[in-house]
């Protein structure tokens, strides 16, 4: 058993954002799960935009505020917008795209919950910049660093995700 005060785990930046966000993975010894508690501002999104995780479910558990989520199956395609408010919980299931972000008045406090912990295939919707031809970008980890590969023409990509 661990437990540990969300306080005191400091806020660790994903990419350029200035989000704050506490991961609880490594504080709480998790083996099968990722777990992220967020505090996000009016107008701040998770970071990484809209994608797909296709061997990772989430979970996201809201406790105070709103938080709008993006979803669809298919990029291209329709695309909807599910808003969940406090005490509520959404969850994504492999391969389905999905974005949020606090389009509220009020600060969000969320935890975010991902099976297996660690995720290592995931999409992005996007043409790529070398062929042109192809509707979505996998991602991929290199020396640390999360990088998007065009399956069409294989060249990597920077990713702009973090």
């Amino acid at each position: 058993m661990e437990t540990v005060a969300i306080d005191a785990i400091e806020p660790v930046p994903e990419g350029d954002s200035e989000i704050n966000r506490r991961p609880l993975t490594e504080p709480l010894g998790t083996t099968d799960l990722a777990a992220n508690y967020y505090v996000l501002e009016p107008g701040e999104s998770f970071v990484g935009g809209l994608h797909a995780h296709m061997d990772q479910e989430e979970v996201f558990v809201v406790f105070e505020g709103t938080m709008t989520f993006e979803t669809t199956t298919d990029p291209a395609g329709e695309h909807d917008l599910v808003v969940v408010g406090p005490r509520e919980a959404i969850r994504f299931g492999r391969g389905e795209y999905q974005e949020g972000r606090n389009d509220g008045d009020e600060r969000a406090v969320v935890l975010a919950l991902g099976a297996p912990r660690d995720s290592t295939a995931g999409r992005v919707p996007r043409t790529c910049p070398d062929c042109g031809d192809s509707e979505y970008q996998e991602t991929v980890m290199i020396d640390g660093t999360l990088r998007v590969q065009c399956p069409n023409c294989e060249v990597i990509h920077d990713s702009g995700l973090h």
